[in-house]
């Protein structure tokens, strides 16, 4: 649970208990917290319908440090303003994102835990230039799964994943991240300098297999909000002037809700490819009956 903490920054109750103890009984989750509260490893705000929203102190902190290698070597700690603040929700939303997918392994038999998503994965997709910074493309999360196929061989799926709450960025600007993507998909981070006929690999290729596919999750809208959210960007980004340079990626959306009850194989996904048929997570129709 601290190691969780420490990656995730901030888990309720109910998260926790889904990740670290989901066959005991919650009262034991509670009981384990309020333990490691007691040692000053932890700390906890208090939200509307009483629930409890877990982060780790510097002595928390310090412990995981102290105890071996961790999946995220960033220290990001959270502090009671910011457990009460506007990033809450968000950062809680993400954490949903990644249990709905390691429920879903755990029921099929699949490799995805706490450890496979990491927040705020930042790639440039473009060269710093004097005093202009290299521009940044930041998604909320990276997820991995791996999964186990039926001759016993095994499929590594990544996904980036943004979540859209509808409340900062109107329909463009997701639209012109998804073109961002495309970018990063393209950008080789050469120099001038370097011979025209070397042609340079993208960058991406530095840290991924394959090119990781864009799952962009919306919350905390109303159904009719979310349905004219997805068809507005699809409809922004065909007809994104940059996207006769860049292209684009496979992209996925679907709703926190649908995800957090049916799991990612359900057919609950909406694909910019073919946005009349519900799909699940790898793009897959639901089987035909009879």
């Amino acid at each position: 649970m601290l190691a969780g903490l420490y990656q995730h920054r901030l888990l309720s109750t109910v998260q926790l208990h889904a990740l670290y103890t989901p066959h005991h009984q919650l009262r034991w989750t509670r009981r384990v917290l309020g333990r490691l509260a007691a040692r000053g490893l932890l700390d906890r705000v208090q939200v509307p319908r009483t629930r409890s929203l877990w982060f780790l102190t510097e002595y928390g902190a310090d412990t995981v440090e102290t105890a071996g290698p961790r999946a995220e070597p960033r220290r990001r700690l959270s502090t009671v303003a910011q457990a009460e603040g506007p990033l809450r929700a968000h950062t809680l939303a993400v954490n949903d994102v990644g249990i709905a997918f390691v429920q879903a392994a755990c029921e099929r038999g699949d490799e995805c835990g706490p450890d496979s998503w990491r927040h705020e994965i930042a790639h440039p997709i473009s060269q710093a230039r004097g005093r202009r910074p290299a521009e940044l493309l930041v998604a909320d999360a990276l997820l991995t799964y791996l999964q186990a196929a039926e001759d016993g061989s095994f499929v590594l799926h990544q996904r980036f994943i943004e979540l859209d709450r509808g409340t900062a960025r109107p329909s463009e600007q997701l639209a012109s991240k998804i073109t961002r993507y495309a970018r990063l998909r393209h950008y080789s981070g050469a120099a001038a300098s370097v011979s025209a006929e070397v042609p340079s690999k993208p960058l991406w290729r530095n840290y991924y297999r394959s090119f990781p596919h864009l799952l962009i999750v919306l919350a905390d809208q109303t159904r009719e909000r979310m349905r004219q959210r997805i068809h507005r960007t699809l409809a922004l980004h065909q007809s994104d002037p940059a996207k006769e340079h860049e292209g684009t990626v496979p992209v996925c959306f679907v709703t926190l809700e649908d995800l957090s009850r049916q799991g990612p194989f359900a057919p609950i996904f909406i694909s910019a490819e073919h946005p009349a048929q519900s799909v699940n997570w790898l793009g897959q129709p639901p089987p035909k009956e009879g």
